[in-house]
């Protein structure tokens, strides 16, 4: 079993901590860990995960975001009467992976490439909620804003 230690990352990812967290206890939990997969960090809010699914097509793989929830299941059609394995060592059986999302993750898109199924995440945090520079500006002492105020009168 593959133990990874995402601590480098979450040092550096504000916000990614929960998923970090997550992902690290999924692979550790799990005892089913078929497919294998890959999680990169491609940019400063983006990831790629890659799922190795040999065998299967992309009509034989659903992939569901919901809220802090990415479900990849896949299922392979029945093979036809005419086709006898003598021996079948790529696998074909059902799987379904689910990742625990962080906060404002967002699936932009899932492509097919050489048996790697690759979605794309990125963080997109509301305008809202994005860290804004505050000017600081200087003021006056209560004293002088006195002196001011009685010269004013």
């Amino acid at each position: 079993m593959r133990n990874y230690d995402f601590s480098p990352f979450s040092r550096s990812a504000i916000g990614f901590d929960r998923l970090f967290e997550l992902l690290n206890a999924q692979s550790q939990d799990s005892a089913e860990n078929f497919p294998p997969y890959d999680i990169v960090r491609t940019g400063e809010d983006t990831f790629r995960i890659s799922l190795a699914v040999a065998g299967f097509s992309p009509s034989d793989i659903t992939v569901t975001a919901q809220q802090n929830l990415l479900t990849v299941a896949g299922r392979k059609a029945a093979p036809s009467s005419s086709e006898q394995y003598v021996y079948q060592g790529i696998s074909a059986r059902a799987f379904e992976r689910r990742f625990n999302l962080a906060d404002y993750i967002e699936v932009e898109a899932a492509g097919f490439e050489n048996g790697l199924l690759q979605i794309n995440l990125a963080r997109k945090v509301p305008e809202a909620m994005k860290p804004r520079r505050i000017d600081i500006v200087p003021t006056q002492p209560q004293h002088e804003r006195r002196l001011e105020a009685g010269k004013a009168a």
